[in-house]
């Protein structure tokens, strides 16, 4: 086959043929194909986009570049989750120690910050000991003694990936409904899941900034994995503001704690026990969503879900002594206060200005190979519907000096200046926003949610 050609049809807004796709796919992957050809085929599928067939045996191509994990001593049906990301999103500190207590098998790949947004790995690993890394054997062992683990990417599964995502990030191509679900859904089915919930948010803090744009990439991820023989479902949820009342890595892990101790902000919390709800009906736990919501609240006040955290923490070489004493955590030494210019109600309270905040005091990388600071991040004291006072405080910035740590830049002037941007105040209150806005089932249905 010629590459020329593969680019050209596709730029023509043809549909390529299974075996095209593998041969641009694997070709680029070994080295055959040079950048420049994979980027203009990159830039072709931006422009005229892929049909299900094509997403789906993309994606199928990318995984079949790697390992796919397996696990024969596990009968039970595996389950996981997947989000699109943003600020203060700790959901799966929360939820995969909540949905073990069930009985459910988790074997859950995440990863690490980038820019504003945070990463699962970062938080866990706020936790002294806590290990992430793991092979095919381990894995096994973890599923079978505790039910659940939370493990990071090894680069055995979907290089082509890891490698297609670097050039996209330096050709204008990220952005891309096709690319971004082949991207996603090709680590998950390599991760040797069963069935799979997405979390796909939308609005400011989101990399779907519309509704309508996250309905889209939801339904392509489900099209892909109902496609490779997997059950899948989506829940499109709110990130106009953050989730939850703090934002950077220790903060976070504290917050998930008291979700399981019922303690935790009420959004977060809704939004884990939704999701717990929908994954104990994909593994069979529940047939109906209701009665499943209900018990993860009851399994919450009965103190299960916290005893499966301590197990998660201490399988994966953690000190579980956290989850009583927060001192162990990573701190912060200096506290700034964002106080309210004018007495009102919060209406605007803007998740992109926020991460960036947490971002510049530490809490957040520029690139892969950046430090982070664990203890650094923000504390949210208000959020949209608050009413304020002039001189209120509406957040915290925490952080520590790294003044002679060339390493580690930070900034609290700038954290400061975009924290006071992120809010906006106003005389009348906003109306109210829900944190679950619709449901996808498996044949991309939607259906709207109502608060």
């Amino acid at each position: 086959m010629d590459p020329y050609e593969i680019i050209m049809k596709k730029r023509d807004g043809g549909e390529l043929t299974n075996e095209e796709i593998e041969y641009i796919v694997t070709g680029f992957t070994s080295g055959d194909i040079p950048d420049y050809q994979m980027s203009a085929w990159l830039m072709s599928v931006w422009y005229e986009g892929m049909t299900g067939r094509e997403r789906a045996h993309f994606t199928k191509t990318m995984v079949d570049t790697g390992v796919t994990l397996s696990y024969p001593r596990v009968s039970e049906k595996l389950v996981d989750k997947h989000s699109t990301g943003g600020v203060g999103d700790g959901t799966s500190l929360s939820l995969v120690p909540l949905t073990a207590s069930f009985g459910v098998r988790i074997p859950m790949m995440s990863g690490r910050g980038l820019g504003h947004t945070g990463g699962t790995l970062d938080k866990l690993e706020s936790i002294s000991g806590f290990n992430v890394e793991f092979n095919q054997d381990e894995i096994n062992e973890l599923l079978n003694s505790v039910g659940a683990l939370i493990m990071g990417q090894t680069g055995e599964v979907a290089p082509a990936d890891k490698k297609m995502y670097a050039l996209r990030d330096v050709t204008a191509t990220v952005d891309s409904v096709d690319l971004i679900a082949g991207s996603i859904m090709s680590k998950k089915i390599a991760e040797g899941m069963d069935a799979l919930i997405l979390d796909v948010k939308t609005g400011a803090g989101a990399f779907m900034k519309e509704y309508d744009q996250a309905v889209e990439l939801a339904r392509a991820m489900v099209e892909i994995g109902v496609e490779l023989g997997k059950d899948m479902r989506a829940l499109i949820t709110d990130m106009e503001q953050p989730l939850g009342n703090a934002v950077g890595n220790a903060l976070e892990m504290k917050q998930a704690i008291e979700i399981l101790k019922g303690q935790g902000p009420e959004d977060l919390t809704e939004l884990v026990c939704r999701l717990c709800a929908e994954m104990l009906l994909m593994a069979g736990k529940f047939e109906e969503i209701e009665p499943a919501y209900e018990a993860t609240l009851e399994r919450i006040e009965s103190g299960g879900a916290v005893e499966k955290l301590v197990e998660i923490i201490e399988a994966q070489d953690g000190d579980a002594r956290v989850v009583e004493d927060y001192s162990i955590l990573p701190g912060y030494t200096e506290e700034q206060t964002v106080e309210a210019s004018e007495s009102g109600y919060v209406t605007a309270l803007n998740a992109f200005e926020v991460g960036m905040a947490a971002k510049a005091l530490g809490a957040g990388r520029e690139t892969m190979e950046s430090d982070l600071d664990y203890g650094s991040g923000i504390k949210l004291d208000k959020k949209v519907g608050d009413r304020v006072e002039q001189g209120d405080i509406l957040a915290r910035l925490c952080y520590n000096d790294h003044s002679s740590n060339d390493s580690l830049d930070i900034s609290p002037k700038q954290a400061r200046q975009r924290l006071q941007k992120a809010y906006e105040i106003k005389t009348e209150p906003p109306s109210e926003r829900q944190i679950i806005w619709a449901r996808m089932d498996s044949t991309g249905e939607i259906e709207e949610v109502k608060e």
